[in-house]
């Protein structure tokens, strides 16, 4: 099939170079001239793994190119893709990008007499779909129900394993106005193999911000009881975290062998979540709620929870170091997870920032996070980005590790001792093994580790 999508960034291009890999055609459209001539010649604006491999692949098969030409995209296409961003602004989802984009394509599509199905692959609280985005193309394009198809096809790509998930999904979701609407854009799954569920607009809105929700959940819970751990003399989270995993309703036992399955990655305690997507729908989720008069307290929680941990690990360096002004302290990761560059509301943001407003010196590394450019986030704050981790950490007086890249945990304490002016590592994510650390004279201090230990 022919498809459209309107949105060169994570969504957009990580599922355009899919559906160009099973074999459709493909036109990513995007307002950005020199990120379109960038991803045409095999380049993503974005680290993601394999990611820039198949692209050029999918161009050379001549399935796959992007463009700036909104209205020829959207008329040589059957189906029409939205995924732009929805930010929130003062906890509110904000469909500026949505809107403007759904307008774009009405207008194109008067153009066209064929029928054309429009899909929402844009994060959007229930609703959404069908009270803003039909009433603006049904206007702009002067058509009907008859002539217009409209899909709600909710993404699951996790970023640093989007390309995974984008090829080989384990559910696809696809709410529709009608059944033509789903019966023609079901066609673009046609070799997934994975269970599909079709439904209407706003069950396919409302699963994806459960499914987001219920993992910051986990995460939020699972850092509570980390500040508990923190507070009992003898208590290691790590060690409780291993006997809770092992319960077979987590880790499920298949003859004699133990399935590790991923969401237990999420109940284990650390710096707290970020990146585009759980920040934003958490609280979109639960000011969607109160607007409604439901009282979301776990929810509200979770939020709470979330913004005062990144705070927690300034902490436990003030209490180690004191007086924070005029020490040197490094942070080694800035993207919010491994395998991305995402830094979109990285607990390493909060924290350097805490630092440079007590007056610390801060040095901070990322393998991949400002490789193309700066953000202007980073060069307001004043602190010193070096190009790898041991420019970092030299002579430094503290190191807090907050996003576990592999480079990373590969780190001896002897290097830290080696290179640091006063060898104290805080880790934040609980990578490294404490006694061999406090073994080779490391002052290791971790979050989820009671007194005495």
């Amino acid at each position: 099939m022919n498809v459209s999508i309107i949105g060169t960034g994570y969504v957009g291009l990580v599922t355009g170079i899919a559906f160009a890999h099973a074999g459709h055609h493909v036109i990513c459209v995007g307002r950005n001239p020199d990120k379109v001539e960038s991803i045409n010649a095999g380049k993503a604006p974005f680290f993601e793994p394999g990611l820039d491999i198949l692209l050029r692949r999918v161009i050379a098969q001549k399935r796959f190119i992007a463009s700036v030409d909104f209205s020829r995209s959207v008329i040589a296409s059957d189906i029409t893709i939205v995924a732009v961003g929805t930010p929130t602004v003062d906890g509110s989802i904000d469909l500026t990008q949505v809107k403007d984009a759904v307008a774009l394509v009405g207008e194109a599509l008067f153009k066209k007499r064929s029928y054309h199905v429009v899909t929402v692959k844009s994060t959007v609280v229930p609703g959404t779909t069908e009270q803003v985005v039909w009433p603006i193309l049904a206007q702009a394009s002067a058509k009907s129900a008859k002539d217009v198809g409209l899909c709600m096809n909710p993404e699951f790509l996790r970023e640093g394993n989007a390309l995974e998930d984008a090829l080989d999904p384990d559910r696809i979701v696809i709410g529709s106005l009608d059944n033509k609407s789903a019966r023609v854009y079901a066609k673009l799954f046609a070799k997934n193999t994975c269970p599909k569920f079709f439904t209407n607009l706003s069950t396919a809105e409302m699963s994806k911000y459960v499914s987001n929700v219920l993992l910051a959940t986990l995460v939020s819970f699972s850092n509570e009881i980390g500040d508990i751990a923190a507070q009992t003399p003898g208590v290691d989270i790590v060690d409780v975290w291993q006997t809770v995993h092992a319960d077979r309703r987590w880790s499920p036992k298949v003859g004699n062998k133990r399935i590790t399955p991923g969401i237990i990655h999420y109940l284990f305690s650390g710096c707290g979540y970020g990146g585009s997507c759980f920040p934003k729908d958490t609280k979109a989720l639960y000011r969607f709620a109160s607007d409604k008069g439901v009282s979301m307290s776990i929810l509200g929680s979770t939020i709470a929870i979330n913004d005062k941990q990144p705070h927690r690990l300034v902490e436990l360096a003030s209490r180690a170091l004191g007086e924070l002004r005029g020490k040197r302290v490094a942070v080694l990761g800035l993207s919010f997870k491994p395998n991305t560059d995402d830094m979109r509301e990285s607990p390493a943001l909060i924290i350097m920032r805490e630092l440079v407003a007590r007056g610390a010196d801060v040095t901070c590394h990322d393998p991949e996070a400002y490789k193309a450019e700066v953000p202007e986030s980073l060069h307001q704050l004043g602190v010193t980005l070096e190009k790898n981790y041991e420019g970092a950490i030299k002579n430094a007086e503290a190191v807090i590790l907050v996003t576990a890249w592999d480079v990373y945990r590969k780190i001896s304490p002897q290097e830290f001792v080696r290179l640091m002016a006063h060898p104290l590592v805080i880790d934040g994510r609980r990578i490294y093994d404490p006694l061999k650390f406090i073994k080779a004279g490391v002052h290791y201090v971790a979050v989820g580790r009671g007194p005495g230990l």
